[in-house]
């Protein structure tokens, strides 16, 4: 009756009679999670049921409660304190909050404001986000002080500034560009004394670079480099990870680290980086050029990087359209998810980031796949050998959208030859780790925040039924219906419905759509 009484208050919360603006329910003094089966994050098995007691934020109490199959003895349940709130979780999974290492809060030409960007987050499990620079350190920052006050439906915020960016209110260098090593050094400490958490580069000279991550590893910030092309001739990851980079985002970088044959990627005569259909035409072309798999520099690379505890975030689902252009732009949850401004932005153009579909055909996508499996082979080889592999989307480009993409991430990563709670590690105590926050998120530990997903099915067995949109299953009756969709996201004790979340991120959309009168239509179609 208890468990009936609670589900009732929680479905009444839930629905919005408590609160105009939904903002979650909590946290409370005492919380009790009843009945789970725990996946824990640190890559031990499922257990459960567990009850989970949460006081004031922290997880005090982690109880095995009977076993699977059996009815459970209330006596032998963790006690409800007066004000208590307990949640009836029976047969449901649990996760530690999922983390997304490389999470852009929309941005203008997407037309995505943070409240559609962090619902679908949130929707799916992801309570906490670096973001790497966007639109600013102060506006960043902001939705960082909003999201630690609960204040907003938003994960936890760790803000990083991109190398050298400036704003209105943030301006150490006047507006000049960083030339020197001493001017690198005079905007690492105005960037730490703003408030960020680091820094994400894309290439400088390698002075510069030098300078830049020796003050920045001083103060103890973060650190995170996409090595662009224009600068990774002359500083590719191995260069980063010896002068003190703490993270690499996607590969660029790496396949340079592991050249034996050549300096510089071989770029045909009539290649223009600013054309985007080069740029990531010819980098499909990348990883062939570089050592074979297992061969002595190919390992020499890898070995040193891990003895430098250095971590990659791979962000395979950001360029699986090149690999499989249909399939990224005909998501399903395109439909009813996506806003008509990200459609825009995703059309080809000459101008868009990413929207690089000039000429887009079978020879581009085969030399991608061949990419994709050079390049997973080093990542899961690097996971095997002790190297920190953390999970994230960079959602927002090329047909990748924000929350959904994530859990694309864990497929690919799947793909890649991870087990399944190998996957479930890199989502969450990996990306702590890197974080430097582990002792606080990342696994369901006492003492450790009350950072939760909850789900009705078991991801192990099925990552898709991850997905908002759940995941296709035949029924006893021959039926086919959905199955799945995170049940409850829980963040810092306060417990999202994420199906709820979904709905109003879908509100949204509807919204536009009807102000817009917009109808989808493919591109090129008139």
């Amino acid at each position: 009756m208890k468990n009936f009484i609670s589900v009732f208050i929680l479905f009444i919360l839930f629905n919005g009679f408590s609160q105009e603006k939904y903002l979650g329910d909590g946290p409370f003094d005492q919380l009790i999670i009843r009945g789970v089966t725990l996946i824990n994050g640190d890559g031990s098995p499922p257990r459960g049921p567990v009850d989970i007691v949460v006081e004031n934020n922290i997880i005090t109490n982690i109880k095995s409660v009977g076993y699977p199959g059996v009815d459970i003895k209330d006596s032998s349940r963790p006690k409800l304190k007066k004000g208590g709130f307990e949640l009836s979780a029976d047969g449901m999974y649990l996760l530690p909050g999922f983390i997304d290492m490389h999470g852009h809060i929309g941005g203008n030409g997407q037309g995505a404001d943070y409240d559609y960007v962090f619902r679908l987050w949130m929707a799916h499990g992801i309570t906490t986000v670096r973001e790497p620079g966007g639109r600013g350190i102060d506006w960043a920052l902001n939705l960082k002080k909003l999201s630690s006050e609960n204040k907003i439906v938003a994960p936890r915020i760790f803000a990083y500034t991109s190398f050298g960016q400036s704003g209105k209110n943030f301006n150490p260098l006047n507006g000049a560009p960083i030339s020197n090593p001493e001017m690198a050094r005079a905007w690492v400490r105005a960037n730490a004394k703003k408030g960020a958490d680091g820094i994400k580069f894309f290439g400088a000279e390698p002075e510069i670079m030098s300078a830049a991550l020796d003050e920045n590893n001083k103060l103890g910030l973060g650190s995170a480099a996409h090595h662009a092309q224009l600068s990774v001739a002359r500083w590719n990851v191995l260069h980063s990870a010896r002068a003190g980079l703490t993270s690499m985002e996607h590969w660029y970088g790496l396949p340079e680290a592991l050249f034996t044959d050549r300096v510089v990627q071989n770029y045909p005569a009539d290649y223009n980086y600013q054309n985007e259909q080069d740029r990531f035409e010819e980098a499909g072309k990348l990883w062939k050029q570089a050592a074979k798999p297992q061969s002595n520099h190919w390992n020499n690379v890898m070995n040193e990087l891990i003895s430098l505890d250095f971590t990659i975030v791979p962000t395979f689902n950001i360029y699986e359209a090149n690999r499989d252009l249909h399939r990224a732009r005909r998501a399903e949850w395109h439909e009813d998810y996506t806003l008509p401004s990200l459609w825009k932005f995703y059309e080809p153009s000459r101008i868009s980031h990413g929207s690089y579909w000039h000429y887009w055909g079978t020879e581009q996508e085969v030399e991608w796949r061949e990419n994709y499996s050079l390049w997973m082979n080093f990542i899961n080889e690097y996971k095997n050998r002790g190297g920190r592999v953390s999970t994230g989307s960079d959602s927002g480009f090329i047909y990748q959208l924000y929350g959904f993409a994530y859990i694309r991430e864990l497929e690919l990563l799947r793909e890649a030859g991870f087990h399944p709670l190998e996957v479930i590690k890199s989502a969450t105590l990996n990306g702590a780790e890197a974080l430097g926050i582990d002792d606080k998120i990342g696994s369901v530990q006492i003492g450790k925040l009350a950072d939760f997903v909850i789900t009705e099915e078991n991801p192990l067995k099925n990552l898709k039924s991850l997905y908002g949109t759940g995941t296709i299953k035949l029924n006893e009756n021959n039926e086919v219906v959905r199955a799945g969709g995170v049940k409850y996201t829980i963040k810092d004790g306060v417990i999202f419905d994420a199906k709820r979340l979904l709905s109003e991120v879908k509100e949204m959309v509807d919204k536009k759509k009807a102000e817009e009168n917009w109808k989808l239509k493919q591109p090129g179609i008139k």
